[in-house]
């Protein structure tokens, strides 16, 4: 399989039902064929990707959607325990929030988060950052399987 037909499945950790329908939208609409799973907060994202309760029977996504500022448990907290976790550690994660604070990016990139981009606020723009995501780490980067 090259490059351009790879087949992950995308985790979108987004608490906000507007950014999340926007996501998928935009994903839709750039013909993505892969499975995108949809948690609204941290101890959700932390269930999937354990693969407890309601998500036994759920695959190690290829890539992670990660919104910041979440109720329950936080990006950042999301973060730290998949690249502490032998498991999860390679999973890509593009943090993608509206925070545009020095001292996220700096946590997150110290955390090793792979990219951070802030949400733009208008939706042309909006659509068009989902799409560069896409572009970028659905058809263009090699993920290693999990």
């Amino acid at each position: 399989m090259n490059r351009m037909e790879k087949n992950i499945d995308i985790l979108l950790v987004e608490d906000s039902e507007t950014d999340a329908e926007l996501t998928l939208e935009a994903l839709q609409r750039g013909k993505l064929e892969n499975a995108v799973h949809h948690v609204r907060d941290g101890e959700e994202a932390m269930r999937y990707l354990r693969g407890e309760a309601e998500y036994s029977e759920a695959s190690l996504p290829g890539l992670i959607l990660l919104d910041l500022n979440m109720p329950k448990l936080d990006g950042r907290e999301v973060l730290r325990r998949v690249r502490e976790d032998e498991r999860l550690k390679e999973i890509p994660i593009v943090i993608f929030t509206t925070a545009d604070d020095d001292r996220d990016v700096l946590e997150s990139e110290g955390l090793v988060a792979n990219s951070y981009m802030v949400k733009p606020v208008d939706l042309n723009s909006f659509l068009s950052a989902i799409k560069q995501i896409d572009n970028f780490w659905v058809r263009l980067v090699a993920i290693p399987p999990n």
